[in-house]
């Protein structure tokens, strides 16, 4: 088992194996979210994941639709204000902020994302794809 936590420890949950993709995002959105050059974000499926406690404690915002549904939705812990996973999500696959797990996840990242918005002072330094916003479409959609 994966474990994970927030800031504060009050929220708390586990993944039996993270699928992956392990990507960094670097949309303003998980920007600011993450207060970095990027948000590190790992796969799970549903089934892989439980929560273990501080559903109480999960707080949500739902950003403005920029483009089209759905809204960028952001929980966080009402006690220490860390960005953690939704407790009321019903996909079968959604993304963990990799700097919860409190354990090896054993991925590492396989790219980068939404790099036509990346910050001005943030430099790409390692080889991993960068996918702007068009190829990442176009590699989701399964497209040659």
């Amino acid at each position: 088992m994966i474990r994970g936590s927030c800031l504060c420890g009050g929220v708390k949950f586990e993944v039996k194996c993270a699928s992956g993709p392990f990507e960094l995002c670097h949309c303003s959105r998980c920007r600011k979210v993450s207060g970095s050059a990027y948000m590190a974000a790992i796969g799970v499926r549903r089934e892989n994941f439980r929560f273990l406690s501080g559903h109480n404690l999960v707080k949500v915002y739902e950003a403005p639709v920029v483009e089209s549904p759905p809204p960028y939705r952001v929980c966080f812990c009402n006690s220490c204000g860390c960005c953690v996973p939704d407790p009321n999500d019903t996909s079968e696959f959604f993304e963990i902020a990799a700097g919860l797990l409190d354990d090896d996840p054993e991925l590492r990242p396989d790219k980068h994302i939404f790099v036509e918005a990346k910050a001005k002072w943030d430099e790409i330094r390692d080889n991993l794809p960068q996918l702007d916003k068009q190829a990442l479409l176009k590699a989701r959609s399964g497209q040659p």
